[in-house]
């Protein structure tokens, strides 16, 4: 019952975070930086209370390896939301961000020295090859709706070329970390809870070199129509409400993983997440419009396929059928 809650939790949660992101990035491009501190603030309010236990609770994982993550995991929060300010579709941001796996793949092998199987290289070749048709298709997409002259169009590309090398950046910064917390969680033992606290509290600081953007932005969204919030029936302007749900949705998105973490299999939970990257693709494809083409959609494929041949799942599926079949000879 559980880890089918913890599910449940996961596609809820994700899946309504990004429509609730695109709702913002749509009327303000540029808002990824009070977004991302709304989020840092509130987990890191709830981790405060929850898990330090009002900072009486000393950290089992020393904290100056937490200052390393946290410089790693806070970058790649910032460039991903950036990113969205870059001539950037929020299809082509979730799609990118579905080549994490294979990302730590590659770092893994040129890192760690580690040695995969076939299933995985091949894994690799359909993530790139997904990805790369994807970005192709985007980049004639941008450069055939920047039409007013010749020079808007160039200045649309560069700015979107600015924007994909943010996203792999963001990207391989982001496998470097995991690469990293794996070395942490075989010295030290896992604590995902307590480095979902850090990650997000000793960042805050940072956030004061952000200080006049959020700011501006604040204004902006004072400034947004009234919306009337259904049920209890309190006035607020509208994009202060996609705020407050993009923060809730995202917490219960992170809450569903952990609960998942600590429940099923590391592949369980790859598949989970991996699904819930293709519902919420569909998600912002189908409420917004956004435009994609049958060449998307072929990217998508590989994307996809590539990173579950990754997880290696049918293997797993043909073990999980064929176990009761030598249970049945045995008796």
């Amino acid at each position: 019952m559980r880890p089918a809650f913890a599910v449940g939790l996961v596609f809820a949660g994700c899946c309504s975070n990004v429509v609730f992101l695109e709702l913002l990035v749509r009327k303000h491009p540029g808002c990824g930086n009070i977004v991302t501190f709304a989020q840092f603030l509130f987990i890191a309010i709830e981790g405060f209370f929850f898990e330090a236990d009002l900072g009486r609770k000393p950290p089992a994982i020393p904290i100056r390896y937490y200052a390393i993550m946290v410089t790693m995991f806070f970058t790649v929060s910032v460039v991903n939301n950036y990113a969205l300010n870059l001539n950037i579709a929020m299809p082509l941001h979730m799609i990118f961000r579905s080549g994490s796996l294979i990302a730590s793949m590659i770092l893994g092998i040129i890192i760690l020295k580690k040695r995969y199987s076939i299933f995985r290289y091949t894994s690799i070749a359909l993530v790139s090859t997904g990805i790369f048709i994807c970005t192709f298709m985007s980049a004639k997409q941008v450069t055939s709706q920047s039409t007013l002259s010749e020079n808007d169009g160039f200045r649309a590309f560069a700015w979107w070329l600015l924007g994909i090398g943010a996203l792999t950046f963001a990207l391989l910064m982001s496998a470097r970390m995991g690469i990293f917390q794996e070395t942490l969680y075989k010295q030290f033992g896992k604590h995902s809870k307590e480095a979902l606290f850090y990650n997000h509290a000793l960042p805050l600081p940072g956030f004061i070199f952000l200080a006049s953007d959020i700011y501006d932005h604040a204004v902006l969204f004072n400034k947004s129509e009234l919306y009337q919030v259904p049920v209890i029936g309190v006035t607020m302007p509208v994009m202060w409400f996609y705020l407050l749900m993009n923060v809730i949705t995202q917490y219960v998105c992170i809450r569903g993983v952990f609960i998942l973490t600590t429940e099923c299999a590391s592949l369980t939970v790859t598949l989970v997440v991996t699904l819930r990257k293709f519902v919420s693709l569909l998600v912002s494809i189908w409420y917004f419009q956004n435009p994609f083409t049958r060449w998307h959609w072929l990217g998508t494929s590989f994307v996809f396929c590539g990173t579950l041949l990754y997880t290696e799942v049918w293997n797993s599926l043909g073990t999980m059928k064929s176990q009761p079949q030598k249970d049945d000879k045995k008796d």
